[in-house]
């Protein structure tokens, strides 16, 4: 691979590619005659707390001053609850123990988690937070990247197509890591459901059809709007909930004795990528970071990678004011984090991944530790495929496995 000039990221060639089922992105422009009005807000955001501003030399007083801030944007700051997990069952796998617990993020929300520990470790090991994907695919959330024993058919179809087939918390667990997965707010466990639904829904058998689940992942789709309003309604803010969940997810890991607790990191594709990099900007905890398939430039996005990228799930109101997405890299230096991209990735315009990984590459290079940080682009769609898989697994040994 050859580097981009100036920058710790690499280039390979471009073609097609997609998550979940093909979206059909319009050839004119979403926002139609009112591009130009929102384009020329976004132009003239003065990005106040971005680290690449002259005014910023301190990069530690920086980080107090631009985390607080985004804390506050996402609206969410629910009261200190004990933990409370709950393990709920146990299975012995192949070189490794899986358990399925619940814990308690705020006084109204238990969180469902899969946690994974090797078989036969006497000593803590480092611990990798698996963050699952969007991908329109609501039915399943955490069993997209862990072995359930016996896959429904569709999804194992969706693991075949955007992680190569793999589980990759199995992976990662047969690496010597403790492997934790949630299900993220309005996934898997905890999806948008109906009284009505018939029982081979409610319980996500094998005897749902491919039928019942597009209609399920249909109709959650179409209802993020009405969850995301209901959320504003009651005074916060989707991703507030989202990254509380996951803030807390670090605070239960701290509690297993099976667990080194400074060294963990973060991983996921799509959202689970936006949401592995938000987590380490928020929570010095994390001390490797991979970001697979979510970045960009805000402002690009504009053009026509609007409607399927930026969500409701996702979207921190009032963010752009103060940070462009890659400018939360420097919440995380001098940490180490890894971004990975698909040059056919149809959600995110190549302009706009090239402008992020430049953004990173110099809010590291301030920071004074340019190679912590790595940007790569595939010659891949929107996929976390065993190329990608490999070259991660081996930036992170040396991060965390090997210490």
């Amino acid at each position: 691979m050859k580097p981009f000039p100036d920058s710790r990221f690499s280039r390979r060639a471009f073609g097609a590619g997609l998550l979940a089922a093909p979206l059909a992105l319009s050839q004119n422009q979403p926002l139609g005659t009112l591009h130009p009005t929102v384009q020329a807000l976004a132009d003239a955001s003065p990005l106040e707390l971005s680290y690449l501003k002259p005014s910023f030399h301190d990069l530690a007083a920086y980080q107090r001053i631009a985390r607080k801030q985004l804390i506050d944007l996402l609206h969410y700051r629910p009261a200190a609850v004990p933990l409370d997990a709950k393990i709920l069952r146990q299975e012995q796998r192949d070189g490794y123990t899986q358990e399925h617990l619940t814990f308690q993020t705020t006084q109204q929300t238990r969180v469902p988690a899969t946690l994974l520990f090797p078989a036969g470790r006497t000593k803590p090991a480092p611990a990798m937070i698996v963050l699952h994907d969007h991908g329109g695919f609501y039915v399943w959330g955490r069993e997209k990247v862990i072995d359930t024993g016996a896959d429904h058919p569709v999804l194992a179809d969706f693991k075949a197509k955007y992680y190569g087939g793999r589980n990759i918390g199995v992976e990662l667990v047969r690496q010597g890591y403790v492997v934790i997965v949630i299900d993220m707010f309005y996934w898997g466990e905890r999806r948008f459901q109906e009284d009505a639904d018939p029982a081979a829904m409610r319980e996500r058998s094998l005897e749902m059809t491919a039928a019942q689940v597009k209609t399920a992942n249909s109709r959650a789709s179409q209802n993020e709007p009405t969850t995301a309003r209901g959320l504003m309604t009651a005074g916060v803010t989707w991703p507030g909930v989202v990254f509380w969940d996951d803030m807390r997810t670090i605070d239960y890991l701290a509690t297993r004795p099976e667990v080194d607790a400074k060294r963990i990191g973060c991983i996921g594709l799509s959202v689970g990528g936006y949401r592995s990099f938000v987590l380490a900007a928020l929570d010095p905890r994390i001390k490797a970071a991979v970001d697979v398939c979510w970045m960009a430039s805000f402002r690009q996005q504009l053009d026509e990678h609007l409607a399927h990228s930026v969500g409701f799930s996702f979207l921190i109101p009032g963010m752009y004011q103060y940070f462009d997405l890659p400018d939360l890299a420097a919440l995380i230096a001098p940490r180490a984090l890894s971004v990975l991209g698909g040059s056919q990735d149809k959600l995110f315009p190549v302009t706009g991944m090239r402008a992020a990984y430049e953004t990173i590459a110099k809010c590291y290079s301030k920071a004074r530790v340019p190679g912590n940080q790595t940007c790569n682009m595939y010659d891949s769609p929107h996929e976390f495929n065993l190329e990608m898989q490999r070259d991660t697994w081996e930036w992170l040994r040396p991060r965390l496995l090997a210490l």
